[in-house]
């Protein structure tokens, strides 16, 4: 039996815990924008972890079946608590109306009112809909010969890319699905496809290293124009070089906290955004100095993913028996 990749795991908390620190920098005052690369981060496994965990008895409806059920009840149970909040008036900039609601639920890209901004009731569901989006090309691709699928996937993905360059869609639909992001978890993909016919890709703590210096440099030039070359690139060099040294004697070292952690990754994006705004807007009435409150921000943003993940998550996932192995990889939310 093939080991259990804990780099995986590892690199999901990194990515949570980046997007975790990112908001909560943004919500007290300072600047650490390299942090939102953790969604790249979260693209780029996505798409590895498709190719990963399908076979060639994989069929679309069934793909589809078990990544909905995996994504959309923790979502939709942290879309209502949300809107819920909203609705008593403890997220005041809030302003749901029932079209935004509906395409919430339904991840249709939609305009939220007043804002020119396309996101969903719980902002970061809009990574979701990205999720969602792929999910349905992948699935699509389950249909033809395997030889054909990632060069099918790739053709749809960089179509889509292409229409928003050259196009440039202006209704929230077509602007949101035409962006350049969506070559992340083709990227991702065609590592899968390496990772299932090679191997692990050489390079191992050299390409963590390129990557490391990528961030640093991404962090100082910070042009989000270049999202997908400074993000990306460097998620997929990241993740490459974590599956080389898991192909070493041994392999990663199983450390339980971060495991935990990525186990709790998907729980902790989801319920970040609510918890940071309770904590933040309670440590201004009390008077609580700003540094302490982005790091009681960032501390309960952890324990409450961690618990949202115990209490929410995980007994939806043993509800649907959905904690399963394909190739020694666990199949996560994200």
């Amino acid at each position: 039996m093939i080991r259990q990749l804990h780099g995986i795991q590892y690199l999901r908390a990194v990515a949570a815990g980046a997007v975790v620190v990112y908001h909560a920098a943004q919500r007290t005052g300072t600047r650490f924008t390299v942090g939102e690369a953790g969604v790249d981060l979260f693209f780029v496994i996505s798409g590895f972890l498709m190719i990963a965990i399908t076979s060639p008895q994989t069929r679309p409806l069934g793909f589809l079946r078990d990544r909905i059920k995996r994504i959309v009840p923790a979502y939709w149970i942290a879309t209502s608590v949300f809107l819920a909040g909203a609705l008593l008036g403890l997220f005041p900039h809030a302003r749901p109306d029932w079209m935004h609601i509906v395409a919430s639920y339904l991840f249709i890209p939609h305009r939220a009112a007043g804002s020119e901004a396309i996101w969903p009731l719980l902002v970061p569901g809009w990574t979701l809909n990205f999720e969602m989006f792929f999910y349905a090309l992948f699935a699509m691709t389950l249909a033809v010969p395997r030889v054909w699928q990632l060069p099918v996937l790739t053709v749809l993905l960089a179509g889509c890319g292409l229409i928003g360059g050259l196009v440039r869609p202006q209704d929230a639909f077509g602007a949101f699905y035409t962006q350049p992001i969506l070559l992340e978890f083709v990227a991702g993909a065609w590592l899968g496809w390496y990772w299932k016919r090679y191997g692990a890709p050489p390079g191992g703590a050299a390409a963590i290293a390129l990557a490391i210096v990528l961030y640093v440099a991404a962090w100082w030039i910070d042009d989000h124009g270049l999202r997908v070359l400074t993000y990306g690139v460097p998620a997929l060099l990241l993740f490459a070089g974590m599956l080389g040294l898991e192909h070493r004697e041994g392999g990663i070292r199983h450390i339980p906290v971060l495991h935990r952690l990525g186990d709790a990754s998907y729980a902790i994006y989801l319920w970040h955004t609510m918890i940071l705004a309770v904590v933040v807007k309670a440590g201004r009435i009390l008077g609580v100095p700003v540094p302490a409150i982005f790091v009681l921000g960032v501390a309960a943003s952890l324990a409450g993913g961690v618990a949202a993940w115990w209490l929410v998550e995980r007994p939806i996932n043993a509800l649907f028996k959905r904690r399963r192995t394909r190739l020694g990889v666990p199949i996560p939310g994200m």
